[in-house]
């Protein structure tokens, strides 16, 4: 009879050097996952469910996406994006408490032709394996998307160029309104809004919903573009971007518009 050469289990972790409790170990379902992607998970469910706080996104993040996170890191991550529940709601980058802040001009306000209010934001964007900053402005009356910047910074130098670049297309507004982002309370930005005698409005903490006709138009490119288009660079994404403003004012009617376009709607009212 052959001598049996079968070694246990036990020699052959000896003879390989492997920590034998861990030769039965079975690895989660959840594994960790690359930093870009959690932060567009994050922003993907404060997008769809914008009243969602820490705790719930946590939640989100670890039973349908299967992802190994922290509540903590949760936390953190959002607070680096700048978003949060709708109530307290954290934009895209923190306000200095030092800089003095207009008061909200909207509230009560009869809105009745273009220019009259604009709307200015910054939003996260998904791109690949990495991210970038849209900031975007639009009309108030006519929901015409005015101009918009691309950036891989929360600095405030895209917010000026996006301004600038809406004064030159499109003419000055009488109301700026924005939220209470440090990009907002820069004396650059005050400074040139004081140039053109533009008056600036700042939504009060927290109330997202005094800057909703931006606030809804990034959910909108987000749902109908961002996350059902794969961009991998820059340069997509800005093309990508560029085709859904452009079919966004000219081609998409607006029931509050009587089914008119943005940019027909707009430009009606200075034939």
């Amino acid at each position: 009879m052959p001598e049996d050469t079968t070694f246990s289990v036990r020699k052959q972790c000896e003879l390989l050097g492997v920590n034998r409790s861990g030769l039965y170990y079975v690895p989660s379902a959840i594994v960790p996952i690359e930093a870009e992607l959690v932060m567009a998970r994050i922003d993907y469910w404060n997008t769809m469910m914008c009243y969602l706080g820490v705790k719930k996104i946590h939640n989100k993040l670890v039973v349908d996406d299967r992802i190994d996170i922290s509540r903590d890191q949760v936390r953190a991550y959002m607070a680096d994006m700048g978003i949060c529940a709708v109530y307290p709601h954290q934009k895209t980058s923190k306000g200095d408490k030092k800089a003095v802040k207009p008061p909200y001009l909207l509230r009560g306000m009869e809105i009745w032709l273009p220019n009259m209010a604009w709307s200015v934001d910054i939003t996260y964007i998904k791109l690949n394996r990495s991210h970038m900053y849209l900031t975007a402005i639009i009309d108030w009356f006519s929901r015409l998307l005015l101009n918009w910047e691309l950036s891989d910074t929360l600095e405030a130098a895209p917010v000026l160029e996006c301004v600038e670049g809406a004064f030159r297309k499109c003419g000055v507004p009488i109301i700026l309104n924005s939220d209470q982002g440090s990009q907002f309370t820069s004396t650059e930005y005050m400074e040139l809004l004081g140039d053109y005698r533009v008056k600036q409005s700042m939504d009060g903490k927290g109330r997202w919903v005094e800057n909703r006709r931006i606030e809804r138009w990034f959910r909108s490119l987000k749902v109908e573009d961002i996350y059902i288009t794969e961009y991998h660079t820059p340069r997509e994404l800005r093309v990508g971007i560029g085709g859904y403003v452009e079919c966004y004012n000219t081609q998409r009617p607006h029931e509050s518009l009587n089914y008119e376009r943005p940019a027909a709607f707009h430009n009606s009212f200075f034939r």
